[in-house]
C-alpha cells in the first residue's frame, strides 16, 4: 500500500495525481490562513482558553475517527510513545494554540500568519543549534529579511511597536518549532496521523483542564454567539483536521521539499481574508508580506537559480 493510501480510508483508494495532491496542499495553506481570522471572530465571543479547549476537543474527537476510518488506531503505538506524546501534546498542541489565543486578544491575523511563517525556518535554525552545526547562511539571511517584513507588516519602522499578543504568537512559533524537532527526535514507529492525533488528544486534554482552571467554560458556552461558536468549529474541522490531512497527502504523494513551498500560501491567505472581512491592507502591509515570503523562500533553497548564459559574450 501506498503512502498516500496510508492516510485514506481503508475504501477510498482512488489514485491521487500530482496535481490533485498540489490543489490539497494549497489548500491546507489557505485553510491555516484562514485561522487567525477566525480566532479573532472566536474571542469575540469566548474567552481564549475555553476557545482553544473547544477547538482540540473537538479535532481531536475528528481526527481519531478519522484514525479509526484508516486503520491507524492502534494503540501499541500510544503506550510505546506515551511520554513522548504527553509532553509534545503540551508544548505543540496546547503551549502554541494557548499562545495564538492569548496572543490574538493584541495582535493582528495578517502579523500572527507572518510570525507563524517563519517557524520552518526557527525550526531549522534551533535544530541546527541541538545539532551543534552552523546554520547556512542562506538560512540565517533569509530569516533575517523575513522578519524584516513582518517589522514592516506592524509599522514596527513608523513607530508602532510589537505588541505583548506579537510575542506570545513568537512564543508559539518557538513551541511549534520544538514540537517538530521533538517528534522526529522523540517518537518512535509511529506515522505522522498517528503522531498528531494523539498529541492532538493530549493538548486537548490539557487546554481542557486549564480552561476550567483559569475561566467558566459552560457558563462562556451559553452565552457564547454563533458566530464564536461557528468559528471554532470552522477551526477544528477545516483548519486543523482537513487542512493537516490534506497536507500530509500532498506529502506522502509529491513530497516533504516540494510541499513545503505551498505554505507560503499562509500569511496570503490571511492578508485577503482580512480584506475580506473589511480590513483593507496597505501599502506597507503588501509589502511587508511580500518581503517575508521571499525571505522565507530564500532561506528554505526554494529561489530558482540563476545560472549564466552560454551564448553570452
Amino acid at each position: 500500500m501506498s503512502a498516500t493510501n496510508d492516510i485514506l480510508p481503508n475504501h477510498a483508494n482512488a489514485p491521487i495525481t500530482d496535481t490533485s495532491a498540489l490543489g490539497l496542499s494549497a489548500l491546507s495553506a489557505i485553510f491555516w490562513g484562514t485561522n487567525f481570522e477566525a480566532t479573532r471572530i472566536a474571542l469575540s465571543g469566548l474567552p481564549p482558553w475555553t476557545a482553544a479547549a473547544l477547538r482540540f476537543a473537538i479535532a481531536a474527537i475528528a481526527i481519531l475517527f478519522w484514525l479509526r476510518l484508516s486503520g491507524g488506531l492502534d494503540f501499541r503505538v500510544l503506550r510505546r510513545n506515551l511520554f513522548a506524546y504527553l509532553a509534545l501534546g503540551c508544548v505543540g498542541v496546547a503551549g502554541f494554540n494557548a499562545a495564538l489565543f492569548l496572543g490574538m486578544q493584541t495582535s493582528s491575523p495578517v502579523t500572527a500568519a507572518l510570525i507563524m511563517g517563519t517557524t520552518p525556518l526557527t525550526t531549522n535554525l534551533i535544530d541546527a543549534v541541538l545539532q551543534r552545526r552552523l546554520p547556512a547562511a542562506g538560512a540565517v539571511l533569509g530569516m533575517a529579511i523575513s522578519l524584516f517584513g513582518v517589522s514592516l507588516t506592524v509599522g514596527a519602522f513608523s513607530g508602532t511597536r510589537f505588541t505583548s499578543g506579537d510575542l506570545l504568537i513568537l512564543a508559539g512559533s518557538l513551541a511549534w518549532a520544538l514540537y517538530t524537532i521533538g517528534c522526529r527526535r522523540a517518537v518512535t514507529d509511529a506515522t505522522p496521523m498517528q503522531t498528531t492525533a494523539w498529541t492532538m488528544t493530549a493538548g486537548a486534554l490539557v487546554l481542557l483542564f486549564a480552561a476550567f482552571f483559569f475561566e467558566t467554560p459552560f457558563t462562556a458556552l451559553t452565552v457564547s454567539t454563533a458566530p464564536a461558536l461557528g468559528a471554532v468549529l470552522w477551526m477544528a474541522v477545516v483548519g486543523s483536521v482537513l487542512a493537516y490531512i490534506f497536507w500530509q497527502i500532498g506529502i506522502a504523494k509529491r513530497g516533504p521539499g516540494a510541499t513545503s513551498v505551498v505554505f507560503n500560501l499562509v500569511p496570503v491567505s490571511a492578508l485577503v481574508i482580512a480584506a475580506v472581512f473589511g480590513r483593507m491592507p496597505d501599502l506597507y502591509q503588501v509589502a511587508g508580506v511580500a518581503i517575508a515570503i521571499f525571505g522565507i523562500l530564500l532561506a528554505s533553497g526554494r529561489l530558482p537559480r540563476l545560472k549564466a548564459s552560454s551564448a553570452s559574450a
